[in-house]
């Protein structure tokens, strides 16, 4: 490996962690900077998976003071997550990422959309204060079914789910972001792990850019993570609209007009 290709890769995965602890789409510079470097298409997308996840662990330490308050939730969605990633990673050993990548400009302009308009959508739905609490059983049933669609998406290809969750997690009422954040890392990290499980049995890791790419995550998502604190809520949430409206325009451009 070149000096140029550790610090792209390096570089890379320390911009995915960062992405990921804020917004998600983390995926979409970790996996172009591998398939740049000269990686095929599926061990690209195995390996910037098995990165990123082990990277997650300095997320999920970084959001450790909000674990607390998310644990019902973690009840409700961990099975669904579970099963959904293995799902999604079978399903990228039989077929190839053409489907979903040409589906991903829409799923992440959608869920951004979605994401910047939850507020609206709240009070039109009466979903705040008292009516929130009678409609909660159908809303929760709502994402825990949407919760598994996004477990399969991210267990074939990933990029984009943390939007998604923050899109759904908004409309269950949650409104502190930083609570939203953790439970949307900790969801991420184990639908990549059950992923990265089964693409280390099929033998699909480039493990000497995965062992670079694991260090510059670690790096990324723990400085994403601690300082994304430190802003004030409305501008976290500016920051993950302005994010997912840059990715679904950079994918719409790669997929539709280069």
């Amino acid at each position: 490996m070149s000096l140029t290709e550790f610090l792209g890769l390096m570089m890379a995965a320390a911009a995915g962690g960062a992405i990921n602890a804020v917004a998600g789409g983390g995926t979409l510079v970790t996996f172009p900077a591998l398939l740049f470097f000269g990686t095929p298409p599926i061990i690209a997308n195995a390996t910037s998976t098995l990165a990123l996840v082990i990277g997650t662990s300095g997320g999920i330490y970084g959001y450790r003071k909000h674990l607390e308050p998310v644990r019902p939730w973690l009840r409700r969605f961990v099975p669904v997550s579970t099963v959904g990633g293995l799902i999604g990673a079978v399903l990228l050993t039989w077929t190839s990422n053409r489907t979903f990548s040409r589906l991903l400009p829409f799923l992440i302009l959608f869920a951004t959309v979605l994401f910047l308009a939850q507020g609206a959508f709240r009070r039109f739905a009466k979903l705040n204060g008292a009516a929130a609490a009678e409609g909660r059983h159908h809303a929760v049933w709502g994402a825990i079914l949407f919760q598994f669609a996004v477990a399969v998406y991210g267990g074939y290809f990933g990029a984009g789910i943390g939007i998604l969750m923050l899109a759904s997690l908004g409309f269950l009422g949650l409104s502190n972001i930083h609570e939203m954040n953790t439970l949307k890392t900790v969801l991420a990290s184990l639908i990549n792990v059950v992923a990265a499980g089964w693409f280390i049995c099929g033998g699909l890791i480039h493990w000497p850019k995965a062992g670079v790419m694991t260090l510059g995550a670690l790096i990324g998502y723990f400085l994403g993570s601690h300082y994304a604190q430190r802003i004030p809520p409305q501008r976290v949430r500016l920051l993950i609209t302005l994010i997912g409206f840059v990715i679904s325009a950079v994918t719409f451009y790669e997929e539709f007009v280069r």
